[in-house]
């Protein structure tokens, strides 16, 4: 019985984990990984538990890796505007001291 049960269990994280890539599906995940809970629950309660902070952490840090990447993006836009502006006040500059 538990070679059956363990494969279901094992899909079911992994389906889990995969939904929990993207922020606006951490609610699904979340449910898809509340049902493997309340299973695994039944049949190892420590286990259970474990599993449960570890989901927590999981999705802590998804959250956080996605809040970096994006503040990554973010300063990627911002140096390429500002060296955009420098590369455009120096032309400017050059210009202005050539008409003198």
């Amino acid at each position: 019985m538990k070679s059956a049960v363990a494969p279901s269990l094992g899909e079911a994280l992994q389906e889990a984990i995969k939904l929990a890539q993207t922020v606006e599906q951490h609610s699904e995940a979340q449910a898809v990984f509340e049902r493997l809970h309340q299973e695994l629950q039944g049949q190892h309660s420590p286990a259970a538990d474990l599993l449960a902070v570890l989901w927590r952490e999981y999705l802590r840090s998804q959250r956080s890796t996605l809040f970096w990447q994006e503040l990554c993006q973010v300063e990627k836009h911002l140096s390429e505007q500002l060296s955009e502006s420098h590369l455009q006040l120096k032309q400017n500059y050059l210009r202005l001291i050539q008409e003198q």
